[in-house]
């Protein structure tokens, strides 16, 4: 691998761009460490599922540019997104990364809100009288 290879993660409102290249392991989410900035454990082991997947936790440099939503989106957006960019960097490590699910994007998002309701399905509360 000559350069740096990228690829794109969206989850929900999230969106976040990742660019992969060698190295010893480095993960950098918006100009900070990905433990900085994902203070929750779980959060961090989703960035960094990827690599123990196809096992190669310190054999590359990572940052990303994450936009959007929450930080469990932009995790999880992180998470397609470095699966994505391993992808570019060798195709034969697509059925181990398919197998542990990590090719498919999450279509799940907000419903919108309906006019005469609350919410997107609570109604207003009924009055008989």
């Amino acid at each position: 691998m000559e350069k740096q290879k990228n690829a794109v993660g969206r989850r929900k409102e999230a969106v976040t761009r990742v660019f992969i290249s060698k190295g010893e392991g480095k993960i950098i989410v918006n100009d900070k460490d990905y433990k900085e900035y994902f203070s929750l454990a779980y959060l961090q082991n989703q960035v960094v599922a990827p690599f123990k997947v196809i096992e190669a936790t310190d054999k590359f440099d990572v940052k990303i540019n994450a936009t959007g939503g929450g930080v469990k989106g932009q995790a999880e957006a992180a998470m397609l997104g470095i699966a994505r960019a391993l992808l570019e960097v060798n195709p034969e490590y697509r059925p181990v990364l398919k197998a542990a699910g990590l090719l498919k994007r999450d279509p799940r998002s907000v419903e919108r809100k309906k006019f005469g309701h609350k919410k997107a399905r609570r109604s207003y509360q009924f009055s008989k009288r």
